[in-house]
């Protein structure tokens, strides 16, 4: 778990306009449906982000999140992994879900036909021309595994996890020779479940198979920095958010006409 129940997003740097989401329902390619909460810009910019949650799965930060992401312009669908698996909904759940029992029935597949049933929505509405995915601990190490998806324009992954999520699965690493789209990889530097070596090992990865990538360490910062209440790394949050503003602005086509 990276985030607590009450926990928000930092601001964006300047701030962002007032966004109210709404809740829907997503139907992926293999017919299971799942919880997600879509927010759009009030102007869209041709830019759409699936954000990808921790292991706690769709909560109020990152339902926060998205309106965040589209308060500055971007239209934002956060969904849930766990559509497949429990019986009541994202917003229905108490502090005491336990997700992990959750998080142990997700698959590589299961988590990339969610995404799939994201970037559709993003798409189908005719506000969208490029999609990136912005995920978080598990679901960053799944947002830079979507790299390999030829229909995203790029993937940022906050302290996203190099190991396997599945016995025998793929890993970041493993499947770096495969990535079709550029990467952002955003680390804390006293993030203990991701040393430094593993994140080096990334890098060359990614450098042997010519994936354009940024990876960049906060020294100091720890896993879950991005919260607003860690004081202490307000300074990193922001420079994050700039980070991945610069990544999407950069990569993203023209508004649709």
């Amino acid at each position: 778990m990276c985030f607590p129940a009450d926990a928000l997003p930092p601001e964006p740097p300047g701030g962002a306009e007032p966004v109210t989401g709404s809740r829907i329902t997503l139907t992926a390619a293999d017919g299971a449906t799942f919880g997600a909460y879509e927010a759009d810009a009030p102007a869209s910019s041709g830019a759409g982000v699936v954000v990808m949650p921790d292991v706690r799965g769709l909560f109020g930060f990152y339902e926060n999140l998205a309106e965040r992401f589209a308060g500055v312009g971007i239209d934002a669908v956060a969904i849930d992994y766990f559509g497949r698996t429990a019986e009541e909904p994202p917003h229905a759940r108490g502090d005491d879900f336990d997700f992990r029992s959750h998080v142990a029935r997700t698959t590589p597949e299961s988590v990339a036909a969610d995404v799939g049933a994201a970037v559709d929505r993003l798409r189908s509405r005719g506000r969208v021309t490029s999609v990136f995915t912005v995920g978080f601990c598990f679901g960053g190490s799944y947002s830079f595994l979507a790299a390999s998806r030829t229909d995203l324009a790029g993937v940022v992954g906050f302290y996203g996890g190099m190991r396997q999520r599945v016995e025998g699965g793929p890993t970041p690493i493993s499947e770096a020779a495969g990535y079709k789209t550029p990467v952002l990889g955003l680390f804390g530097g006293a993030d203990e479940s991701i040393p430094p070596e593993k994140v080096e090992e990334f890098r060359s990865a990614l450098e042997s198979a010519g994936v354009e990538h940024t990876l960049h360490t906060y020294p100091g910062a720890p896993h879950s920095f991005f919260d607003r209440s860690f004081d202490d790394y307000s300074a990193e949050c922001a420079d994050a958010w700039t980070r991945v503003r610069e990544f999407v602005a950069v990569r993203s086509g023209p508004r649709p006409a």
